[in-house]
């Protein structure tokens, strides 16, 4: 049990990368805060995390509004006594190159990817810096190279990245037992990209390795980064992206 006696936070956590790596959490033992707008979807992911013999609870969380953030930590807190883990995952996408993307969707874009994952950052760091812990934001291989038909998402996801370095160097010079990283995956097979076949083998050929990736190949290296074997990661860019950026 990788994660026994820890308790994650997860935004995001009702859907795509977030529900996966919620699951695969608990079955490494983590308790989780399960934070989201979706209160409907919540009562079927807790029923699965209390199947593997863990324990959940379902904090309504709107991503933007910092006095969610402030809540959730509250009652995580109340619940479980201490928070070890935060992963950032929530996120959506709007299409739109630099020339077409109205600024209403490029402000909510930010609102979501960047601002949201910030005050999870923020208020995760003030959770955790007394006993020390992991913080996981979720970018994008988008948050490396740019998209031309992504402005804001590649935007956004690209400031995730700096944002989780900035953290990290922030952590470790205030002496805070802290570790902050990025996942950067390609295109997975979740809602955000559907699941047309067509679809999913024309990005299937973005990558060398010949395929979109799954859910669990995200969950599994946040797992790594939850558990104390990376200790001695922080700053760093996790790439899961079946070769997509070695080309």
């Amino acid at each position: 049990m990788r994660l026994e006696g820890k308790v994650a936070v997860i935004s995001g956590a009702c859907s795509g990368l977030g529900k996966a790596t919620a699951i695969r959490f608990a079955q490494e033992g983590a308790r989780l805060v399960l934070g989201d707008i979706n209160e409907q979807a919540a009562q079927s992911i807790v029923a699965q995390i209390v199947e593997t013999g863990s324990d959940a609870m379902f904090v309504r969380l709107d991503v933007r509004d910092e006095t969610n953030w402030i809540d959730l930590f509250k009652q995580a807190n109340a619940h479980f006594g201490k928070v070890d883990v935060v992963m950032n995952s929530a996120g959506i996408a709007i299409p739109g190159n630099v020339e077409e993307v109205s600024f209403e969707d490029w402000k909510r874009e930010l609102d979501v990817n960047l601002n949201g994952t910030f005050l999870g950052t923020k208020h995760g760091m003030k959770a955790l810096r007394e006993q020390g812990g992991s913080i996981i934001n979720l970018s994008s291989i988008e948050g490396i190279v740019g998209i031309d038909t992504y402005a804001a998402y590649s935007a956004g996801k690209a400031g995730v990245r700096n944002l989780t370095k900035s953290a990290a160097l922030h952590a470790g010079r205030k002496g805070y037992k802290v570790r902050v990283n990025s996942i950067h995956p390609g295109y997975i097979k979740t809602p955000m990209i559907g699941d047309d076949p067509v679809e999913l083998a024309r990005l299937g050929k973005l990558h060398p390795i010949g395929h979109v990736g799954e859910p669990m190949d995200i969950a599994n290296m946040a797992l790594f980064l939850a558990s104390d074997e990376s200790k001695f990661a922080t700053g760093a860019e996790f790439i899961i992206d079946g070769g997509f950026l070695a080309q």
